[in-house]
C-alpha cells in the first residue's frame, strides 16, 4: 500500500489533471489578481469616466453653474455660425477618408500583389508621417503654398488656407493608419481563391472585382473608419491652415481658450463625441469580420512579375512617395532657412529656441520626459493589468467592465478627453485637484488616451502563449508571480517594446489630448509649434517640430534593433511549437 501512494506521489501531474486543479493551485494569489482589476479599473474611471461624466454635466449648466438641460445644445444648434461646423466637420470628414482610403488601397496593393522592386523603401516612406505631429504638414503647406509659399502659383488662385489645406494636410498624416489596415487586408488573401479564377480562364479586371476587391472590404471599411475619425477629431490642421473654415476641433479650441464659453464647448466636443464612437463600434464589428475571415487553410498569395503591372505599380507608389518626402522635406529646409523668402541662406539660428521662444528648450525637454513616463508607466500598467484580465478569470464581471473601460478609451477624441479633464480635475473639492497642470496630469491623460492599442497588443501577445507553458510552471509549484517574471515577460518582450516606442512616439506627437491641461512649467512641444505659428514665427515652428519628428524616428530605428536582437533571443521557442 506504501509502495503504490508512493508511486502516485511520484507520478506527473497529467495536462487534464492539472486544469481540475487549476483554481485551488491559484486561490493564494487571486487576491494580488482581484487587486489589479480593481486598481485597473479605478484607473480608468478617473481617467476616462470620470473627466466624461463631469464634461456632461457641464454640458447642461450654465456658467454660473446653474441647471439649464438641453439650453446650451438648442443655442449651439441655433446659431448658424456653430451649427455650419457640424457640416464643415462631416463632409472634410467624408472627403479625406475617400481620398485617403482610394490612394492607399493602391499604394498597399502595390507593396502586396505585385513584384515592383523597393517594396521596402517605399512602405517606410508610406508610414514615415505617424512619426510627426499634425502640425508639421500644415507647416510645411505654408511654405509650399502659403501666400509667400514657393509653388503657389500652381494653385491657381485657391489658396490654401481652408478646406483646401485641410484635406490635403489632414491626407498625408492620416496616410499611415489606413496604409497598415489595408496592407494586412491584402497580404492575407487566399491563393487558391486566385488559382481558381486563372483555372476557369477569368480576365484581371474581372478578378480584381469579383476576388481582390470582396477579399479586402473589412479592411477597406476598416481603414475609411480609421482615417474618418481621425479626420474629424484632429485639432493641428485645422488650426494652422484652415484660416476661416469652422470645424468641430477649432470650435472647441476658441470656446474655450478664446471666449472662455466652458459650457458650449462642453456641447461642442459631445457633439464630436458622437461620430467617433460611432465609428469606434463599427470598426469593432469589422475587426471581428476581418479575424473571422482568416483561415488556418487558407494559402498565401504571391505575387508573380508581371512588366506592365509592376511598372504601374513603381509608378504609382514613387508619385506619392515624392509627395510625402517633398512636405517633409519643405518643412525641415524651411526651418533651415535664414528669412524666407528674402535670404534663403542656410542657417541653425531658428533652432536657437532661448532666443526666438519665451520656453526656451523646456518644451523639448518637457516632451522628452512626457514620452519616457507615459512609456514606462504605461507599458508597465498595461501589461500587469492585461496579465490580470487573462489570469483573473474568476472575477468575470469585473474583468469585462474593465475590458469595456480599456476599449472604450479608442472612441474619446484627444480634445474630448483634455475638456473633460478640465471640468474634473479642476474643481476646488476634487481631492486630485492638486495634479493640474503638472506633467503626471498630462502623463495619465496621454496613457488613457492610447491605453486601448497597447492593451490589445499586450492581450494578443499573452494569448500567443501557450497553455501548457502554465501548467508546467503549476506541476512545478511556481508561483504565479513569479511565472510571470520567469516566463511570461521575457516571452513577450517584443511586445512590449512596440507598447513602450507606440506610447512614446503618441507622447511625443500629440498635441489634441494635450492642448488644455499644460502650464507654464508643463509646456511641451507640440502646444510651442503651436503657439510659436500662431504669433507668425514659421521657422521655429518647423524646426521644434523637425526635432519632434527626429526624436520619434530615433526611438523607432532603436525599436527595430533591438527587436530584432530581442526576437532572436527570446523568440526561438516558436519555431519549435
Amino acid at each position: 500500500m506504501t509502495s503504490t501512494l508512493s508511486a502516485r506521489q511520484r507520478t506527473p501531474l497529467t495536462l487534464h489533471a492539472l486544469k481540475g486543479r487549476l483554481p485551488a493551485l491559484l486561490s493564494g494569489e487571486r487576491l494580488g489578481l482581484l487587486a489589479l482589476l480593481l486598481l485597473g479599473t479605478l484607473l480608468l474611471c478617473l481617467g476616462l469616466l470620470g473627466p466624461l461624466l463631469a464634461m456632461l454635466q457641464k454640458s447642461l449648466q450654465d456658467a454660473e453653474g446653474v441647471w439649464v438641460g438641453v439650453a446650451n445644445f438648442r443655442h449651439y444648434l441655433a446659431e448658424p455660425a456653430l451649427n455650419r461646423a457640424i457640416g464643415n466637420t462631416l463632409w472634410l470628414g467624408g472627403i479625406i477618408t475617400v481620398l485617403v482610403v482610394t490612394i492607399a488601397f493602391g499604394y498597399a496593393y502595390a507593396l502586396t500583389r505585385t513584384c515592383m522592386p523597393a517594396k521596402g523603401l517605399f512602405r517606410l516612406i508610406g508610414l514615415i508621417p505617424i512619426l510627426m505631429p499634425s502640425l508639421l504638414p500644415a507647416i510645411s503647406l505654408v511654405y509650399w503654398f502659403g501666400n509667400q509659399g514657393m509653388a503657389r502659383d500652381l494653385l491657381g488662385g485657391q489658396s490654401i488656407y481652408g478646406p483646401l489645406g485641410i484635406v490635403i494636410g489632414l491626407g498625408f498624416w492620416c496616410f499611415p493608419h489606413a496604409l497598415m489596415i489595408l496592407v494586412t487586408a491584402l497580404g492575407h488573401s487566399d491563393a487558391r481563391l486566385y488559382e481558381a479564377a486563372r483555372v476557369l480562364g477569368t480576365s484581371p479586371l474581372r478578378t480584381f472585382i469579383t476576388v481582390t476587391l470582396p477579399g479586402a472590404r473589412y479592411g477597406l471599411l476598416g481603414a475609411a473608419i480609421a482615417v474618418f475619425t481621425l479626420a474629424i477629431c484632429d485639432f493641428g490642421v485645422a488650426k494652422v491652415i484652415g484660416g476661416q473654415f469652422n470645424v468641430l476641433a477649432t470650435d472647441i479650441y476658441r470656446q474655450v481658450i478664446g471666449m472662455q464659453n466652458f459650457s458650449l464647448g462642453a456641447v461642442a466636443s459631445l457633439l464630436l463625441l458622437l461620430p467617433a464612437l460611432l465609428s469606434f463600434l463599427l470598426e469593432h464589428r469589422v475587426r471581428r469580420r476581418m479575424q473571422e475571415q482568416v483561415s488556418a487553410r487558407s494559402v498565401p498569395y504571391q505575387p508573380a512579375p508581371h512588366r506592365v503591372r509592376d511598372t504601374l505599380a513603381l509608378l504609382w507608389c514613387s508619385l506619392w512617395a515624392l509627395a510625402f518626402l517633398a512636405l517633409l522635406g519643405m518643412a525641415v529646409y524651411g526651418s533651415l532657412v535664414q528669412f524666407w523668402p528674402y535670404n534663403l541662406t542656410l542657417s541653425l539660428d531658428h533652432y536657437r529656441f532661448d532666443a526666438n521662444s519665451v520656453y526656451g528648450w523646456l518644451p523639448f525637454a518637457n516632451t522628452l520626459k512626457l514620452g519616457a513616463l507615459t512609456a514606462l508607466t504605461g507599458t508597465g500598467l498595461i501589461v500587469l493589468l492585461a496579465w490580470a484580465q487573462e489570469k483573473g478569470r474568476h472575477f468575470a464581471p469585473l474583468r469585462q467592465l474593465f475590458h469595456l473601460l480599456a476599449m472604450l478609451s479608442l472612441a474619446v477624441p484627444g480634445m474630448v478627453l483634455g475638456l473633460g479633464y478640465i471640468f474634473f480635475f479642476n474643481q476646488p473639492g476634487n481631492p486630485l485637484s492638486a495634479l493640474y497642470g503638472t506633467l503626471i496630469l498630462l502623463v495619465l491623460s496621454c496613457v488613457v488616451h492610447y491605453y486601448t492599442v497597447g492593451h490589445m497588443t499586450a492581450l494578443t501577445a499573452l494569448k500567443q502563449l501557450p497553455r501548457e507553458l502554465e501548467l508546467v510552471a503549476l506541476s512545478l509549484r511556481i508561483p504565479l508571480r513569479r511565472a510571470f517574471l520567469k516566463i511570461t515577460l521575457p516571452a513577450m518582450l517584443p511586445a512590449l517594446l512596440e507598447i513602450v516606442v507606440y506610447l512614446f512616439v503618441n507622447a511625443m506627437t500629440t498635441t489634441s489630448a494635450v492642448i488644455f491641461l499644460y502650464s507654464s512649467d508643463s509646456v511641451l512641444a507640440a502646444v510651442a509649434v503651436l503657439n510659436m505659428e500662431d504669433s507668425g514665427n514659421t521657422a521655429a515652428a518647423a524646426a521644434m517640430a523637425t526635432l519632434i519628428t527626429l526624436a520619434a524616428a530615433g526611438v523607432k530605428l532603436l525599436e527595430l534593433l533591438i527587436g530584432r536582437a530581442l526576437r532572436r533571443r527570446t523568440q526561438r521557442w516558436r519555431e519549435a511549437i
